[in-house]
């Protein structure tokens, strides 16, 4: 399986879920989210594959986000319109950002990437 794993380094979070794909002997490709960002043809197909709504794909946490005031945005933009957002700066994509044939996953809950990887 291949996986593609999307983060910022200087991420905590990103740090520990690198880690954890190296513990359970998991090989993928790393990815700079912000030297490499997301494109919206990307964008379209992770969403597709996760199932999930697009704003679940943002960093809602984030500087960049509430210095956007994308709140409001998020909630009455349309999808096409709110994947433009996202691939303009790959601080406000949610981070980590797993994607394989399996499907994707959003920010790191060790037993939720278990579970995915049947670890």
């Amino acid at each position: 399986m291949s996986i593609l794993f999307i983060n910022y380094p200087k991420c905590s979070t990103c740090v520990k879920a690198k880690k954890w794909l190296e513990e359970n002997n998991l090989s993928f490709t790393d990815r700079h989210i912000v030297e490499n960002n997301p494109t919206a043809e990307e964008l379209k197909e992770f969403i597709a594959l996760s199932g999930l709504p697009v704003k679940k794909f943002f960093n809602t946490s984030g500087m960049l986000y509430r210095e956007m005031n994308l709140k409001e945005k998020v909630a009455t933009e349309s999808d096409e319109e709110l994947i433009k957002i996202l691939a303009s700066n790959g601080m406000l994509v949610k981070r980590p950002l797993v994607v394989s044939e399996k499907g994707v996953l959003l920010g790191f809950k060790a037993d939720k990437w278990a579970e995915f990887f049947n670890k």
